[in-house]
């Protein structure tokens, strides 16, 4: 029987290093190639041709989302497997639409990782249960506005009312407008919370 090949995608080495642990000593699975960024990942991806990939979404220079989109976007046939520090429902649903075929919490990974390869690799999809329950959470939600979700990312800014308007070009009444639209939808307590909850759902980045 042929080994699943499989390219690891992370920029922090020991993680990387956890991943070969796990995968050592599984006779049906191979570790090929690494990459630390989203540039990288698409470039492996390509020379190698993976069965599967593991894809970090939070990196630098290109997030584990946008390579997702770009091999995908290639190759429909890809196999993608999200690996995600959080929670973020938003964040998950951004993946699965590229065309991720699993997403997977990071901290679960000696549970899920090996038992979710082979479920991709046989075609299956597959998501952790927090994720899942995180999900079903917030499925009725009202969803931001695109309008909306740029205040609340200059709000986690550190950014002033009158400073988002001045950058938006609006007047401060409309940020006033949107940051009140803001609070209700994400039943935010003021706008730290808000920003704290835009980025714990994978509304707006966090670099």
């Amino acid at each position: 029987m042929n080994a699943i090949r499989i390219l690891a995608v992370d920029d922090h080495p020991l993680f990387l290093e956890g991943i070969t642990a796990i995968l050592e000593g599984q006779p049906d699975m191979s570790l090929v190639a690494e990459a630390s960024d989203g540039r990288e990942a698409i470039q492996q991806f390509f020379v190698h041709r993976p069965d599967i990939v593991l894809m970090d979404i939070q990196m630098p220079e290109m997030n584990g989302l946008d390579a997702t989109i770009a091999i995908c976007g290639e190759d429909p046939g890809a196999r993608i497997i999200v690996l995600t520090t959080y929670l973020g429902d938003v964040q998950v649903m951004r993946a699965l639409r590229a065309g991720a075929r699993a997403c997977l919490l990071k901290n679960l990974l000696h549970k899920e990782l090996l038992d979710s390869i082979r479920a991709v690799y046989t075609g299956k999809k597959t998501i952790s249960p927090e994720i899942s329950f995180e999900l079903a959470q917030h499925a009725a939600d009202d969803a931001l506005t695109l309008a909306e979700v740029e205040v609340l990312r200059l709000i986690a800014g550190g950014n002033a009312n009158k400073e988002i308007a001045a950058q938006l070009s609006v007047t401060e009444e409309t940020v006033k407008g949107r940051v009140r639209s803001i609070l209700s939808k994400l039943c935010a307590n003021d706008r730290t919370h808000a920003a704290m909850i835009g980025i714990r759902r994978g509304i707006i980045d966090f670099q």
